[in-house]
Formats: structure tokens, C-alpha cells, sequence
């Protein structure tokens, strides 16, 4: 091959010598005949004749050369249109369709409701009612209190109380005997009054004691022993030294774990599709990934869309709704979210790769009736995931996707030939033992 190949160099770097030598030709044969041709007085069929035959052996040599030579640059030099055949490519019919509008942003799990537990009075833990990470119910009791104090304020409280309640109903009696003056009764009612609402004030001192779940959720690490001193702040105020260990937290953390959130940020350019969809009456969809793997996939739908935008991250804070049945998702975890923002109705979908771009802009090359292909401009309006919904075109155009690299308008394409299953499926059947 490289000898041939070293031959066909030799004879392209000869063409240009060829040229001349027929130039040359060309030219000593007019200067030979011009005098010949100055001496015609009038053309006719007789004169032709006899010029033919008197210079046919040199006419038809240079009939032979010059064909010769533009089969030759032909052949090194082919035109677009014919050089190499038909190009193979892979090609794509494009129809309507609605397009769902995706967008993808990164979150964290949050929770859908979180409690800090700390003490409204300052007093000694008695009894601690749950477990590190126990499940948890709305009004179940968590904490007890030391409510001996408490107590017996309240039933002291409580029986003045009664008595005032009933000295007031006596001197009801009295007064219709006359035997006191509305202005004694009215003093009494106070008084009844007055000591009912500092047993109600008694009572709810008294409920503090007993601490109880304002949600249902999961508990998490408890951060106080029984006999450990709790003080009504806002925080569990602790120590820890050679005599005690306390700590400076809340007592507790309720977390609700189900149904659980995720928070997750829009760009401002995405703004206006979130926006449209909500004025619907169907919520919008999201679908939340966790993990490296991506394979557990949670669906929920957005709960609200924050009502300014971040200026400093040009982006919309958005929450999230998702179940949480099994309890594998914790807040604080990093999560994938894709969300449907809006669909395009009878859109014009090809794959990314079949669009050009060049100085003019972006083409698509369409096939026409006879295999030859011509650029059109297009205009891409979204693109998703190697998918880009494109104007400039119209339904049934056939597309070229692969192959386009060479293509020119005008060029001669023919589709690639599908693989056929047939192999693989033989490839697939075990074959027999040879014979040994």
C-alpha cells in the first residue's frame, strides 16, 4: 500500500507539469494554424471538412488529453456533491409533544415540625418518663417534676377558694334577710373571685411540673438526670465538675420525622415557570433522591415558595413536602431534588447532539424526499438531559443526529443500518463442549 501510495503522490505532483505541457501544445498548434485561419475569406462545410481530415490526428489527441485531464481532477479534486458516495448518518422524525420543564436543585431534609423541651419552673427532676430516641406521642408525658411544693400550694389555694365561694353564697342569704348591705355582698364575691383565680394560677404553676410532648414525633438524646436542677430559662442550665454532670442544652428535642421536608433554592431565572404552575389548581411535583446511589427516590409536592428573592444568591427558597414512612430520612441530610415546573404543550423535541452550531448561529440539517440535506436555524427554547425543544422546524421533518460532521447543503446522506438482535442473542446461548 505504501508503494501505491507513493506512486499516486508522484503522479498528483505531475499534474501541474501535465497542465503546462498541454498549454504549451495548445498553443504552437494555434500559432501554426492562425495563418491558415487568417486566409479564410468564408466558412463552409467543404473547408471544415478539409481541415478535419488534414489535422485529424492532432485534433483527436488533444480531444484525448483534454478529457483525460478533467477525468484526472475530477477524480483528486471530487465536487461536494459527488466525492465519496453518500454519507451514512442517523436520523430522527420529530413530532409534537408535551415536554415537562425540569429543574434541578440540591436541598437539605428538614423537619416538618422540631421542639426544644425546656422547663417553665425552676425545680429538681423526678422522673423521666422516655427513652433516647423513643417515638413519641402529642401530650404524652415525658417529664415529672418535683411537685410536692407545688402541690400543696395549690390545695391550699384551692380550699380558700371554696370557702370563699362559700361565704359569698351566705351572705347572698344574708342580704336577702337584710341582715347585710350589697356593699357586703359585693366584697365577698370579690374576695371568691380573687381566691379562684390564684387557685387556677396554683393549678397551672402545678402543670408545670408535669412536662408532656407538644407533637408527635421522635425524641432524641435526653440531656438531664432524675435529681438534676432545671431552671425556667431558656436553656438547661448545667455543669459539669468533680461532684455533678449537667449540660447547657434543652431537655430534650422532639423531632417529627414523618411526613418530613426538604428546602431547596430556585434561581431567579426559573422564577416565572414555578410562578405560572402555581396559579393552577395542581400543586407542583417534586421528586427528592438521598445518598450517593440515588436509588431510593421519595415524591411529595411543594408546601410554599418564599415570598422575596435572596439577593446575594440571585435565588427563591422553596419547602417541600415528602413521606417518610420508614423513617430512613434524618434532618440535616443532603438531598437531590428534581422538580416539575411546568409542561410545554405540542412541542418540538430532538436530541441535543443533531443541533450545529455554528457562526451563524444554531442549525439542524433535514433530510428531504431525495436523501439530500439542507441547514435550517433553530431557535432552542429548553434543554433537559440531552433533549432540546427547539423552534424553526416543523412535525414529520426527518433530522440527522449522528454523522453530521462532514455534511454540506446539497450532500447525499444515507441512513445507518440498525443492528439487528440476532447476534446478541446467539451470543447469549451457551455453546457446546468441544470435543476433546
Amino acid at each position: 500500500m505504501s508503494k501505491i501510495e507513493s506512486e499516486l503522490d508522484k503522479a498528483v505532483a505531475k499534474l501541474p507539469l501535465l497542465k503546462n505541457w498541454i498549454k504549451t501544445r495548445l498553443c504552437n498548434l494555434w500559432q501554426k494554424l492562425s495563418p491558415s485561419l487568417n486566409k479564410l475569406q468564408g466558412v463552409n462545410f467543404a473547408t471544415i471538412k478539409v481541415f478535419v481530415f488534414t489535422y485529424k490526428w492532432r485534433i483527436l489527441a488533444v480531444l484525448i488529453i483534454l478529457y483525460a485531464g478533467s477525468k484526472a481532477y475530477d477524480y483528486f479534486f471530487p465536487p461536494s456533491g459527488k466525492g465519496g458516495g453518500a454519507q451514512t448518518i442517523t436520523s430522527v422524525v420529530v413530532e409534537k409533544k408535551d415536554i415537562p420543564l425540569i429543574i434541578e436543585a440540591t436541598g437539605t431534609i428538614v423537619s416538618n415540625n422540631i421542639v426544644d423541651i425546656r422547663p417553665m419552673v425552676t425545680n429538681t427532676v423526678s422522673k423521666i418518663h422516655i427513652k433516647d430516641g423513643e417515638e413519641v406521642k402529642e401530650g404524652q408525658l415525658l417529664f415529672t417534676l418535683d411537685n410536692r411544693n407545688d402541690t400543696a400550694n395549690y390545695e391550699r389555694l384551692k380550699a380558700l377558694a371554696d370557702d370563699a365561694q362559700k361565704q359569698y353564697l351566705r351572705a347572698k342569704e344574708l342580704v336577702a334577710k337584710n341582715f347585710i348591705s350589697k356593699a357586703g355582698l359585693e366584697t365577698s364575691q370579690a374576695n371568691a373571685k380573687a381566691a379562684q383565680a390564684a387557685a387556677r394560677a396554683a393549678e397551672v404553676q402545678l402543670s408545670f411540673d408535669s412536662i408532656r410532648s407538644p407533637i408527635n414525633g421522635r425524641a432524641g438524646i435526653i440531656n438531664v438526670f432524675p435529681g438534676a436542677l432545671v431552671q425556667a430559662s431558656n436553656t438547661v442550665v448545667s455543669a459539669t465538675n468533680a461532684a455533678s454532670t449537667s449540660t447547657t442544652s434543652a431537655m430534650v428535642t422532639i423531632t417529627q420525622l414523618d411526613p418530613i421536608n426538604v428546602q431547596f433554592v430556585i434561581p431567579e431565572k426559573d422564577i416565572p415557570l414555578l410562578l405560572e404552575e402555581r396559579q393552577s389548581d395542581s400543586p407542583l411535583k417534586v421528586k427528592v433522591s438521598v445518598g450517593n446511589s440515588g436509588k431510593n427516590t421519595y415524591e411529595g409536592k411543594v408546601l410554599v415558595i418564599d415570598n422575596q428573592v435572596d439577593p446575594t444568591i440571585a435565588a427563591v427558597r422553596v419547602r417541600a413536602q415528602i413521606s417518610n414512612d420508614k423513617m430512613a430520612l434524618l434532618p440535616g441530610q443532603f438531598a437531590r431534588v428534581t422538580l416539575n415546573a411546568n409542561t410545554l404543550k405540542d412541542a418540538i423535541a430532538v436530541p441535543s447532539e443533531a443541533i450545529v452550531i455554528g457562526p451563524k448561529g444554531r442549525v439542524v440539517y433535514i433530510v428531504d424526499k431525495d436523501d439530500k440535506v439542507t441547514p435550517k436555524p433553530v431557535k432552542v427554547t429548553y434543554e433537559y438531559q440531552g433533549s432540546s425543544v427547539i423552534t424553526g422546524i416543523q412535525a414529520g421533518d426527518r433530522v440527522v443526529v449522528e454523522g453530521k460532521q462532514n455534511l454540506r447543503p446539497g450532500s447525499k446522506v444515507r441512513e445507518a443500518k440498525k443492528p439487528s438482535a440476532a447476534p446478541a442473542e446467539k451470543s447469549n446461548t451457551p455453546s457446546a463442549p468441544e470435543k476433546k
